[in-house]
Formats: structure tokens, sequence, C-alpha cells
């Protein structure tokens, strides 16, 4: 066998051995050393929308990097800038499409903007949980949808990661009716954000480095972040006092791989293989990783620092909610918004209704 040949084979035989690491043990762990490549390396680039390993997110970038660079054997060398280290990390979609960088990590919420359903592929107000975003993505026709939509512009996306459902936010204000909503300014992206102006607030866009200081100067009265083990790493409780549940606008929210095309189709079929194997893997792992960490970090925040923790009064969610229904409608214009909605709809209704006698009747009846 040539070498080039066997080495394409050890690779694929590495992307075995690092998902079955994956199931247990720290990920630092996770992938199996193989031999060295001596031929001509792969450079790629990634940029992100998170700060240099970020607790949980920008070392979930860093995890996808490292899958891709051994289960290559070497033949492919991921290097991963966070968010200003070359690009704004609000300029993050359009760098990759450009090729400036061949890959991206972060949310595709952020691109809104430029192209009004890529919220649907994120996080959708009181729409699919983690679990029923990877059905949806996998299984459920979503991703074929998103790449449909992403192909004009030579990306190729791929799910890789996952909150789980995020906290309301953090507020210097106690939240008793909808009223209390009105005209306070909150950074909190995407379809969420678009739900809070309708409801009588101001929704702000900013990335995660700018959240902190924003709050504690009062240039935004409120702010969502992700959950308790991203906060606490943040420090946001030095900057507000109430920590409001559930994470009504975020429930499940999924990260994005985003990938040029041009330089994707340019690799040999087995590299675009494992490519599309770590995504896979670092999506899991993710999510994993916030289930682990999320009540310690929460405790941390009640116990020593006090944070006060409250929950959304149940008629501010109704209401939240009516508006986020009626918002979805006025959201598909194109024929191919349309099928997305449609199937994102559709998608829910029966994952709602096998919940409702699978998860919720579990969660309700444990102690």
């Amino acid at each position: 066998m040539k070498r080039r040949k066997f080495i394409g084979a050890l690779g694929a035989g590495a992307a075995v051995a690092g998902l079955s690491a994956c199931t247990g043990g720290d990920k630092k762990e996770a992938v199996t050393p193989v031999e060295k490549w001596e031929g001509k390396v792969i450079k790629w680039t990634m940029i992100t929308t998170w700060p240099k390993n970020f607790a949980g997110l920008g070392e979930g970038a860093e995890y996808l990097a490292k899958l891709i660079n051994e289960l290559s054997g070497g033949r492919m060398e991921v290097k991963v800038y966070g968010s200003g280290e070359l690009v704004p990390a609000l300029q993050v979609f359009e760098s990759v499409a450009s090729g400036a960088a061949q890959i991206g990590h972060g949310a595709s919420y952020y691109w809104k903007g430029k192209l009004p359903m890529t919220p649907f592929f994120a996080a959708v107000p009181f729409g699919l949980n983690a679990q029923e975003m990877n059905g949806w993505l996998l299984h459920g026709g979503g991703l074929e949808l998103w790449r449909e939509l992403y192909e004009p512009l030579g990306l190729i996306p791929e799910p890789c990661g996952n909150t789980g459902v995020q906290m309301a936010g953090w507020f210097n204000k106690e939240i008793n009716s909808l009223d209390d909503l009105k005209g306070m300014k909150m950074r909190i992206p995407g379809l969420g954000g678009e739900v809070w102006r309708r409801a009588g607030g101001i929704p702000v866009l900013m990335p995660g480095s700018e959240v902190f200081t924003s709050l504690e100067t009062g240039a935004i009265d409120a702010a969502e972040w992700v959950g308790p083990y991203n906060d606490l790493a943040f420090g946001l409780f030095k900057a507000a006092k109430y920590y409001y549940y559930p994470g009504w606008h975020e429930p499940g929210t999924t990260l994005e791989a985003l990938i040029n095309k041009k330089a994707y189709e340019a690799l040999p079929k087995d590299l675009q293989q494992i490519v599309t194997t770590a995504c896979r893997t670092a999506n899991a792992d993710l999510l994993a990783d916030f289930t682990a960490k999320n009540n310690e970090a929460l405790q941390t925040l009640i116990n020593k620092h006090g944070v006060e923790l409250r929950e959304l009064p149940k008629e501010v969610l109704k209401e939240l909610e009516s508006i986020s229904e009626e918002m979805l409608q006025e959201q598909a214009e194109t024929e191919l918004d349309q099928r997305i909605l449609k199937s994102f709809v559709e998608f829910k209704e029966q994952a709602k209704e096998w919940h409702r006698v699978s998860e919720l009747s579990y969660y309700q009846s444990r102690r």
C-alpha cells in the first residue's frame, strides 16, 4: 500500500478511535495520537465569536481544532483565533465566506441581519431544546435546509455544540409584569431580541467580550449571556443583582461550525469526513460539558456571591410566548424561508407531544 493511501486509512481509523474515546473521560485525552504526517500539511485558520479559550464556548472551538488536527494524523493543522484577534466577533460570517479564513465557530443567530432565517438553526424563543435541535438538524431535515440557506454564499454549516436551556439573564431590577420590560435596554440577540423589542424593550446586539463592561457601566440595563458556567467565568454577578430563569429566548442553542465550501471541497474525501465527524463529536461534547458544570457554577453564584435567583412570572412568560408565536409567522419571506418555518414548527409539535409523555412526565415524577 502506498504511503499516502496508508496514512489516509490511518486517519479514518483514528477518527473511529477518537469517537470511542470521546464517550467518556477528560476531553483533553479524547483523541488517540497517530503516526506523524511527513507530507504537506493543509493549514486552516479558525476564527470565532468567543474570547480566546473562554470557558465552554471558546474551549469548544479549541476542542474542534484538536480533533481535526489529531484525527487527520497531522495532515491538517487548524489554528484557532478568538474574537478580535484577526477579525471582530460579528465579522466571522463574512470572513469565512470570503475565504479569509477556512472555518469559523459561533452561533447562527448573529447573522440575522444578513439572512433572517439563520436564528432558526441556533435558537427560537419557546422553540426546540438541545435534544430536539439535534433531532431536527440531524434526522428531521433541518441540516439540509440550513445548508441550502448558506449554499449561495459558499458556506457549509455544521452543528458544533449546544448550551442546553440558558438563563433568562441578569437584571438590576425585579421583573413582576411585562410593563417592567418597557424601555429596558438588554443585550439579547436573534429572535429573542425581536420578541424583546415587541414587548417594549430595547434589544442590543453585542459580542460576549463587551457584555460585562456594558452592564457594569449602565450602557445596558440587563444582559443575557449563556448560563451559570459561562456567566460565572465572565463575572456578571459583579454587575447585576438578579439572575432570572428560564431562558425562554434560547431553550437549546446550537453553535455552528461555519466552513468555507471551496476549502472543504479541496480536501481529500477522507479529510472531509474527518472535519464533519469532528464537528458532530464536538457538538455532543459541549452539551455534556455544560450539563456537567452548570449546577456547580449556579451554587457558587448563589452561595458564594449572593446572587438572587428568580423565576420569571408565569404571566410574563405567557405574554412573551404569545408575542413569539405571532412574530415567527412573519419571518418567512421567500419560498425557502417558508419551508424552514414549516419544517421547524412541524418537528416542534411532534417532539413536544413525545416529550410530554416521556421527558416531562419523568421530570415531574422524579423527586
